[in-house]
């Protein structure tokens, strides 16, 4: 089990695995994890994008580990997928609702937190994560987000995320069930999306190819996401959304 999703990590790190007592005395940086459970295809599991956020965040604490004291929060799991809505195993709260959660953990987490950062593994959630941490830097408290993002990757469920799970739980990925999807660029897609959701630009849930998919390119795509992320985190330049430049 190679995944960094399934792995236990050193308490230390992992809030949820931590006393108050242990917290005691200290300023950390909260690093939040926050993903989905929608449909990726009939390959992968629903909760693809939580799997790969969590594991970005691990490597985000260990990378940062002495430097802010970080703490990995459980992972948020719930997003708004709706558009994903007309796959069973989708269960998306929406953007109100999501923004409103990450408001309320941000309030309270900041209450003995010095920061925090959530790490945003799903792209229907930047609307809700984008206001709600812009909402908590108003109240004057230190929040800021990353993306998940890789510089040259596919929409959703294809090369790219495939390629990630095959390389942090492979067990997970069915590999025989891999279809590919539709390839049109997603700029092109939107104005169908938006009406009818994933459904209505790709019978089998997928935007991209995910027969391409290696281990070995996933290894990469993970790389670049931490790399990134760490050091967004480390300059802490928020833009006006609140996401880290």
């Amino acid at each position: 089990m190679n995944s960094a999703y399934d792995r236990s990590v050193d308490f230390r790190t992992e809030l949820g695995r931590s006393t108050s007592k242990q917290l005691e005395g200290t300023s950390p940086t909260v690093v939040a994890p926050i993903g989905s459970t929608e449909q990726h295809g009939p390959h992968l599991p629903l909760d693809t994008d939580t799997r790969i956020a969590t594991a970005v965040a691990d490597a985000i604490a260990a990378a940062l580990r002495g430097s802010g004291s970080p703490v990995v929060a459980p992972a948020i799991a719930y997003g708004a997928s709706g558009e994903h809505q007309a796959f069973p195993g989708t269960v998306s709260i929406g953007t109100a609702v999501l923004e409103q959660l990450l408001l309320e953990f941000g309030r309270s987490a900041c209450e003995w937190a010095a920061r925090l950062v959530f790490i945003n593994g799903h792209g229907g959630n930047v609307e809700a994560v984008g206001a709600a941490v812009r909402r908590l830097r108003d109240e004057g408290r230190d929040a800021g987000w990353c993306p998940c993002s890789v510089s040259e990757g596919d929409a959703h469920a294809g090369h790219t995320e495939t390629s990630i799970l095959l390389h942090l739980s492979p067990e997970s990925v069915y590999i025989d069930e891999r279809r590919a999807g539709n390839v049109t660029p997603l700029a092109e897609l939107m104005p169908t999306m938006r009406r009818g959701g994933i459904a209505a630009v790709s019978e089998v849930g997928v935007l991209g190819d995910p027969t391409t998919a290696t281990a070995a390119a996933g290894a990469r795509f993970f790389s670049e996401m931490v790399d990134a992320c760490v050091t967004r985190v480390r300059r802490w330049t928020p833009g006006g959304d609140g996401m880290l430049q």
